[in-house]
């Protein structure tokens, strides 16, 4: 049985739908030749509606027209073939035949339009969001894009790195909204940040440069949250802008990068103060948007803080955002709210030579019961 590529949930195929439909119309024609005292012909108009909901309205006219053979002779067997009752029970299967099949063109319409929209959303997307990776500067990096919309991969969640003269620069954000006007939104805040990051010598620069082009594309209520990453000879510098706090993970433990001093997003005239912390060869930095500090299982939030170096702590930093997303899928039983970009970054230091072996692939899965 094949599965939902987003949510990882079995979905029917169209084949087990015909084969259930028929199945289901031979048992009510056995129900009716076991027990002759009850009329089971009536109900040979469910099957046609089983096949429309799976199959092509071609499959749901072949399983009418099998209900319809059984009723017919369903009724000779009973000697009872011009008998008015079995005439309306006949041209009842008919009709309902016709409305299933109905039904099904309708449904595929939908699925052939939902289909040219998750096309249309992922090129829009690809637009925008550009590959990163695997190494920039001193930097293995791992990016995702989680969507929420099982039918179309398309938000305003926003990310880029890039290597400049001033160091590794890395950014990601989050438009306030969806659709089309927050993509067009992230791509006007990328395209400002590709140009000017690699101009600026000072980061606050470039906030006020990204401030000024969301104040230019957006509305009154309109703003991008940010968070603005700077590596430098192992010194990071982190620049915060209404985000959700990097988490640094060392060791064993997570430390939250929370900024120096609150500071509004982009579009309000942020103010912001640098989080300096010197960089040790293995350390990790995981960035994100609130889709994933807003994951909630029964109310609860998804716990990144406290499992972060479980989950993301060991094997590369592509391993680490595959277990990440794993984790997150089971805590919400595979429906998210919003979407969420990730970003795992590991200091690596000097440059590996290309002949040094890589690290194996680990071996443990997260459990989402237990948290182990």
């Amino acid at each position: 049985m094949p599965t939902n590529p987003h949510l990882g949930d079995p979905v029917v195929s169209p084949r087990t739908g015909i084969v259930g439909a028929c199945l289901l119309a031979l048992a009510i024609a056995a129900f009716d030749v076991a027990m002759p005292g009850l009329q089971f012909v009536g109900l040979l108009v469910a099957p046609p509606f089983l096949a429309a909901a799976l199959a092509s309205y071609r499959a749901t006219f072949a399983v009418g027209t099998l209900c319809f053979a059984l009723g017919a002779a369903l009724g000779m067997l009973d000697n009872a073939a011009l008998d008015p009752q079995q005439v309306l029970r006949l041209a009842a299967i008919l009709v309902f035949t016709a409305l299933a099949a109905w039904l099904s063109m309708l449904g595929d319409r939908t699925s052939k339009r939902v289909a040219t929209l998750s096309k249309l959303a992922a090129v829009a997307q690809q637009a925008v969001l550009r590959p990163i990776g695997p190494r920039i500067g001193n930097m293995s990096v791992a990016v995702r894009y989680v969507s929420a919309n099982a039918e179309a991969d398309i938000g305003g969640d926003l990310y880029e790195a890039l290597n400049t003269p001033y160091g590794t620069r890395v950014l990601i954000g989050d438009v306030r909204g969806k659709g089309l006007e927050a993509v067009r939104l992230a791509s006007s805040v990328l395209g400002s940040y590709r140009h000017v990051a690699h101009e600026r010598v000072d980061l606050r620069a470039i906030v006020a440069d990204l401030d000024r082009a969301v104040a230019r594309s957006v509305g009154y209520e309109d703003f991008v949250t940010a968070c603005l990453v700077e590596e430098r000879g192992g010194t990071l510098t982190v620049l915060n802008c209404g985000h959700p706090a990097p988490l640094l993970l060392r060791g064993g433990t997570v430390i939250p990068l929370e900024p120096p001093s609150p500071a509004p997003p982009l579009g309000f005239l942020p103010v912001v103060r640098p989080r300096v912390e010197r960089l040790e060869p293995g350390d990790r930095l995981l960035l994100f948007t609130d889709g994933l500090a807003e994951a909630r299982q029964n109310g609860e939030f998804f716990p990144i803080r406290e499992r972060a170096w479980r989950i993301v702590g060991h094997g590369t930093v592509e391993d680490g955002l595959t277990s990440l997303v794993n984790a997150l899928r089971g805590w919400v039983h595979g429906v998210l709210d919003d979407d969420i970009a990730l970003i795992l970054l590991e200091y690596t230091g000097a440059e590996r030579k290309p002949d040094a072996p890589s690290a194996a692939r680990p071996t443990w899965e997260w459990d989402p019961i237990s948290g182990d």
